[in-house]
C-alpha cells in the first residue's frame, strides 16, 4: 500500500499509513450477546417481521476473532466499502448479509427521524406515553438516559414469558424481543449497553416488520462502522460484526477454522462454536497481515455451493436482483453506497472499470449525531 500517500476522508489519517508504526495495533469489538429466550410463541412475529433467521443465530455466544478482522480493516477503503486485496477489490454485499444472516435485502428503508422525536410520534404524543402504551409500563427513571434504555431493564421484565400469557402479552414480549435483537445483532453501538427507542415505531406494527429492507440497514451499518475504525485513532468496533467474520470465513477458505465442515441456513450458523485463541493477539494480526499479502486470484471467492441449504424465500427474484444494484443502503442518517460493480467476481461475473468512488466526505459526515438528526 502507497503509505502515507493514502486518501484521507474528511482529513482523517488512514491506519494504513501508520502500520510501520503501529505494526501489532488490533481493533477491540464493542458487542453485546442479547441473552433472551426465543420463546416458542413469538416465533411467528419473528418470522414475518424477517428476522427469524437472525434470532436462531442469537442461540450462542459469538466470538470475534479481533487480530483477523483488524487485519482486514487495515485494506478498507472508506471511498468504494471495498478491501483492497493483491489480487483486486472485495467486499460483504447484499448477497452475503442475505446468505449469511437471513436477512431480507429488499423493502423499504429503515429510516425516520433521531432528533425532537416526539414530535414524529404517532399523534403527536410523547416518547415516553407510546413506549407505555406498547410495553404496559415505563422503565423506571434510573434506567433511562435520553431516548434509551438500559439493557438490564428489558432482561429483568421480559425475559421470561408466562406461560399463560394472553396473545397481548406475547406480543408485548415479542417487541421487547426484537428492541433487544436489533440493538445486538444488527445495530450495536459503542455504548453497548443500551436500547434506542427508534425502534418504537416499527415494533409498534408487528405485521408491517416484513416489508423492511433490514439486510440493507445493516450493511450500511457494518460500512460506517469500518470507515470509523479505518481511522488509526479508533480501535474500537462495532456493527454486525458475526456478519463479517463470516464473510470472510466463506470467501477466504485459506483463513477458514479447520473442523467446521457441516453447515445450515442462515450460513452464519457454520461457525457458532468458533473460538478463537485469545492470547499472542499482537503476532497473530502480523500473521494475518502476511497471509493477505500473499494472496493469489486463486485463493478468494471460493465456490459458495451453497443453494442447497439456502431458504427458498432468499433466493427469489425481487430479493437476488438487488446483489447486483449499486445502489444507496440507508440506515436512518447513515447513507452508504453498495459498489458492487467493483466486485463483479464474487457474484460469478467479469470485472469491467467499475464507475468512479461514490462514498464521497459530505455522506460519511452525516451520522444523526451534532445537528443532523433528521433523514427521511
Amino acid at each position: 500500500m502507497a503509505g502515507r500517500n493514502l486518501y484521507r476522508l474528511n482529513g482523517v489519517a488512514h491506519i494504513a499509513g501508520s502500520i510501520g508504526d503501529e505494526p501489532n495495533r488490533c481493533i477491540y469489538s464493542v458487542r453485546r450477546q442479547q441473552n433472551m429466550p426465543m420463546h416458542e410463541r413469538i416465533i411467528p412475529y419473528l418470522e414475518r417481521a424477517g428476522l427469524y433467521h437472525l434470532a436462531r443465530l442469537n442461540s450462542q455466544w459469538f466470538w470475534l476473532d479481533e487480530p483477523l478482522v483488524s487485519a482486514f480493516v487495515e485494506r478498507w477503503r472508506p471511498e468504494t466499502h471495498t478491501f483492497h486485496m493483491p489480487f483486486r477489490e472485495c467486499t460483504v454485499t447484499l448477497q452475503d448479509v442475505a446468505f449469511q444472516l437471513g436477512l431480507p435485502v429488499d423493502g423499504e428503508t429503515v429510516s425516520g427521524c433521531l432528533g425532537e422525536f416526539e414530535t414524529y410520534m404517532e399523534g403527536g404524543r410523547p416518547a415516553w406515553e407510546w413506549f407505555e402504551d406498547l410495553f404496559g409500563e415505563r422503565p423506571p427513571p434510573n434506567k433511562v438516559k435520553q431516548m434509551t434504555v438500559h439493557f438490564t431493564w428489558f432482561h429483568e421484565r421480559f425475559r421470561v414469558l408466562p406461560p399463560d400469557a394472553s396473545e397481548e402479552t406475547v406480543r408485548i414480549y415479542a417487541r421487547a424481543y426484537i428492541m433487544m435483537l436489533l440493538s445486538t445483532q444488527l445495530f450495536g453501538d459503542k455504548s453497548a449497553n443500551r436500547v434506542h427507542i427508534r425502534w418504537l415505531p416499527f415494533v409498534a406494527n408487528l405485521d408491517g416488520m416484513g416489508r423492511y429492507s433490514w439486510g440493507s440497514a445493516a450493511l450500511a451499518w457494518l460500512y460506517r462502522c469500518m470507515c470509523r475504525v479505518a481511522n488509526k485513532n479508533v480501535t474500537n468496533l462495532a456493527g454486525p460484526l458475526q456478519l463479517l467474520q463470516s464473510w470472510i470465513f466463506w470467501r477466504f477458505p485459506s483463513l477458514r477454522p479447520a473442523g467446521f465442515e457441516v453447515f445450515s441456513f442462515p450460513l452464519a450458523s457454520r461457525w457458532s462454536a468458533y473460538l478463537p485463541p485469545n492470547d499472542g493477539k499482537e503476532q497473530r494480526v502480523i500473521r494475518y497481515r502476511l497471509a493477505l499479502d500473499r494472496l493469489t486470484a486463486r485463493d478468494p471467492y471460493s465456490a459458495l455451493d451453497v443453494l442447497a441449504v439456502v431458504h427458498p424465500e432468499i433466493l427469489t427474484e425481487e430479493h437476488s436482483r438487488m446483489w447486483r444494484a449499486v445502489t444507496a443502503l440507508i440506515y436512518f442518517a447513515v447513507i452508504e453506497w453498495h459498489q458492487v460493480d467493483r466486485v463483479v467476481p464474487q457474484l460469478g461475473g467479469v470485472q469491467h472499470i467499475p464507475e468512479d468512488a461514490l462514498n464521497v466526505d459530505w455522506l460519511h459526515a452525516k451520522d444523526g449525531r451534532g445537528g443532523d438528526r433528521t433523514f427521511h
